[in-house]
């Protein structure tokens, strides 16, 4: 049983955190362009969905993050098509100025419980828990016998859905004409401009669509976790580069939709391993450490592989 909520939490982690994987797919797979921006509008999409959610709207407040992220990347495709910044320094240069936007936004604090005040019927001033969409989805699974009455896996099974129409989505625009303009562009921007095709623009949409990712996933921690931190965005960066990467050496270069899937499957895996860590005294601190090693661990395993697979055929020469 302890290890069936351990499995629970970690994949329902793993999900929460699958739409930053998959954004982080499109900047540094499909779009080949490093984006550093994602610390900064993971944390925007947080503050922007938790204003939304104090105000009642806990499913506007998702689309507010996504919308926040999306003028993240906005500015930061801005600072690289128009003012010809490297893509490096635009998204640290991003990343920072969001700090003050999300202090801001936070109303001068670094943390906000998703709470509002009421008066309760003595006539005292009290704080009230915000809806959300988990906490609205639990109610359907109240007052009866299920093993959906455990909290991780109401949100293990609301977030796969949510995850999973998600990735299905990509797939398909991928496919469309501005998907396959955006495709082009990471490929042969060269190619793209030659056939008079705005360039600049499918690289702006491209910047947008994955830092709306990175913002939608920062609004689900958020109403999963019932509140909004400043520092949550730290390592957000290399946790998406480890689920990418982490699926990539699992499964493979198998196009656009096995790409997608790889990222969300390389993100359930990452908490898994993550999770286990600590269930072995693994202290917090040691977490960001784990996850560079991890990455450095993946990203050497395709050398690997072709250094074993020289050595073979040159074993079978002689």
């Amino acid at each position: 049983m302890v290890y069936y909520s351990m499995l629970v939490s970690a994949l329902s982690q793993g999900l929460l955190y699958a739409p930053m994987a998959l954004g982080v797919f499109v900047t540094f797979r499909i779009l080949k362009t490093p984006d550093l921006t994602v610390d900064g509008s993971f944390v925007f999409g947080m503050t922007a969905c938790a204003a939304v959610t104090i105000a009642g709207h806990p499913v506007l407040a998702l689309f507010a993050g996504a919308a926040a992220g999306a003028l993240a990347g906005l500015c930061t495709a801005l600072l690289q098509t128009k003012l010809r910044i490297e893509p490096i320094l635009a998204g640290i240069l991003v990343a920072a100025g969001l700090y003050t936007v999300n202090y801001t936004v936070l109303g001068g604090q670094s943390n906000v419980y998703l709470q509002y005040q009421t008066v309760n019927s003595a006539g005292a001033t009290v704080n009230e828990a915000s809806p959300t969409i988990y906490k609205d989805f639990s109610a359907l699974f109240s007052g009866g016998n299920s093993i959906f009455l455990d909290t991780n896996a109401q949100v293990l099974l609301l977030t796969l859905a949510i995850t999973a129409v998600l990735t299905a989505a990509l797939a398909v625009f991928f496919f469309t004409r501005p998907g396959m303009a955006i495709r082009a562009t990471g490929d042969n921007e060269e190619m793209v401009r030659s056939s008079s095709i705005n360039a600049d623009l499918t690289r702006t949409g491209g910047v947008m669509l994955a830092n709306a990712l990175v913002a939608l996933s920062g609004a689900l921690l958020c109403q999963q976790q019932r509140y909004a931190d400043l520092n949550c965005g730290n390592s957000m960066l290399v946790m998406g580069l480890a689920s990418v990467v982490i699926g990539r050496v699992l499964f493979g270069d198998r196009g656009i939709v096995g790409g997608l899937a790889s990222a969300v499957g390389g993100s359930l895996l990452y908490r898994v391993v993550i999770q286990a860590a600590y269930k072995v005294d693994m202290p917090s601190y040691g977490v960001k450490l784990l996850s560079t090693l991890i990455v450095v661990c993946a990203l050497a395993v395709p050398l690997l592989r072709r250094r074993r697979a020289a050595g073979q055929r040159g074993g079978s020469r002689v």
